[in-house]
């Protein structure tokens, strides 16, 4: 079994930047693709970024291209999202997930997701 736990959400104006964790327990964690969700008030959770066990693979929505950046430490079993040029549309619960296998965008084919924790982004 695998346990997520997620850290460094908080209130932050527009333009301002936050840093997301996620650590993961369990061995082989460079087995394994990460990603992070979100989602926000009445809409379903969704993709943002992705990446790879290895770290040489990356995948961002559209929305987040060129302001966040996802990367991982295999060696402390952690997961980063650097945000940076927050907007109030990035108001949302965000988590993050583990597969067991190559990355991928399908929310159906993680298999272990963390708690989340809230960034809202005032205006």
């Amino acid at each position: 079994q695998v346990q997520l736990v997620e850290s460094g959400g908080g209130l932050v104006q527009a333009g301002g930047s936050l840093r997301l964790s996620c650590a993961a327990s369990g061995r082989t964690f460079s087995r394994y693709a990460m990603g992070w969700f979100r989602q926000a008030p009445g809409k379903e959770r969704a993709v943002e970024t992705a990446i790879s066990g290895s770290g040489g693979s990356t995948y961002y929505s559209n929305s987040v291209k060129g302001r966040f950046t996802i990367s991982r430490d295999n060696a402390k079993n952690t997961v980063y999202l650097q945000m940076n040029s927050l907007k109030p549309e990035d108001t949302a619960v965000y988590y993050c997930a583990l597969r067991e296998g190559a990355l991928t965008t399908s929310y159906s084919s993680y298999d272990y997701w963390g708690q989340g924790t809230q960034v809202t982004v005032s205006s």
